[in-house]
């Protein structure tokens, strides 16, 4: 169905969009490539919202080369959209452009679109094949997906750790257990994030900023912190710079004083108590998904790191682990023992690699 020729050049395409990985959201990482005879005339990727998707970029760049479109194929890594949101429907764009051919690598799960593009290109005449390249084009836009299909984000927890599973000392030292490397490729795990959420603990002891620093990025994710009882000093570096959101589950009257002086300081606060008295986090990553929260990068310690994981909130953890060992300290991850090894949580490594002199693993639920 795909030539070797037609792999190359959906290649191309997701390599152009990784060029929006830290810029498109809530938008989806998307490239195209326009072929003519045997020579790309155009390519492109998503632009931040409100400005060109891929397609559109494409054509613009044919067009500034004075290359002709017509009879083209466009090879685009999703498929191209149909309704008219912040910006005209590309797949019409593709279609007044006389684009003969359209590759996708896979359908778009928004349900506006889903299907919807590829149906209103086949109408017009054009070919379209769909699913090359498919799993790496759903990868590089796994937060997306889960938005669109599951109305919340892809939820990453990351955490360091000694070879033998803790994340500092007895004392609460703990900078720096993994290496220089590890801390670098961490902030770009951040940056492609549309948020970073903390709680209380880890605001109370490392007064964090909560920023993408070691690498080099266009924009800052949104700051949000999990604060029950809204304990957060009003000298915290969290309330410098953009303002965070902060998620407490305190009644109105108790919680007003608190609020307001936080509201002073520029923060958002919002409250999602649950039963128990606690932050409802299940419904705050609903309240994420409807604010476009694609990815949200979880950096917390083992208390909130075990509630997240116990009320079904985390899709994947990014593990750095350090050869070395502190024989006692805080661990991972707070949770209760399974009553036995038949009842454990059994997870999948998706990659592990090596970063510096650590292990960086991936690993997600069993698909």
């Amino acid at each position: 169905m795909f030539s070797e020729t037609d792999f190359a050049y959906m290649q191309r395409a997701l390599l152009l969009a990784e060029k929006g990985m830290y810029s498109t959201t809530p938008n989806p990482r998307v490239g195209c490539v326009l072929v003519r005879d045997g020579v790309i005339v155009g390519e492109g990727f998503t632009q931040p919202a409100g400005f060109d998707h891929a397609e559109v970029q494409a054509l613009k760049d044919a067009r500034a080369r004075g290359a002709s479109t017509l009879g083209a194929t466009a090879y685009v890594t999703l498929e191209p959209c149909s309704h008219v949101g912040r910006t005209p429907p590309c797949a019409k764009a593709l279609i007044d452009a006389g684009i003969a051919r359209v590759i996708a690598a896979m359908e778009d799960p928004n349900p506006r679109v889903s299907g919807r593009g590829l149906d209103m290109l086949r109408t017009a005449g054009v070919d379209v094949r769909c699913g090359l390249l498919e799993r790496p084009a759903r990868e590089l836009n796994i937060g997306f997906v889960s938005r669109m299909t599951h109305g919340r984000p892809w939820v990453r927890l990351k955490a360091a750790a000694s070879l033998d599973g803790f994340t500092a000392l007895p004392g609460g030292e703990s900078q720096w257990i993994t290496s220089e490397a590890s801390r670098a490729d961490s902030h770009a795990w951040r940056a492609r994030a549309c948020a970073i959420l903390t709680g209380m603990g880890t605001a109370r002891q490392d007064d964090p900023q909560l920023t993408v620093r070691a690498v080099e990025t266009p924009r800052q994710p949104l700051r949000i912190l999990v604060d029950s009882r809204l304990g957060l000093p009003l000298t915290a570096r969290l309330l410098d710079g953009a303002p965070p959101l902060i998620v407490c589950a305190s009644d109105a009257d108790e919680a007003a004083p608190r609020a307001a002086a936080l509201r002073e300081r520029g923060a958002e606060v919002i409250a999602l108590p649950n039963p128990q008295g606690k932050v409802d986090l299940p419904a705050l990553m609903n309240v994420l998904g409807e604010r476009g929260i694609n990815e949200l990068h979880v950096e917390a310690g083992a208390k909130l790191s075990g509630s997240m994981i116990r009320e079904g909130c985390v899709d994947e953890w990014l593990l750095y682990l350090a050869p070395n060992l502190l024989g006692q300290g805080f661990g991972l991850f707070d949770l209760a023992p399974p009553a036995s090894l038949a009842e454990r949580r059994q997870l999948a490594f998706h990659a592990v690699d090596r970063v510096g002199d650590d292990l960086r693993i991936l690993a997600r639920w069993p698909s």
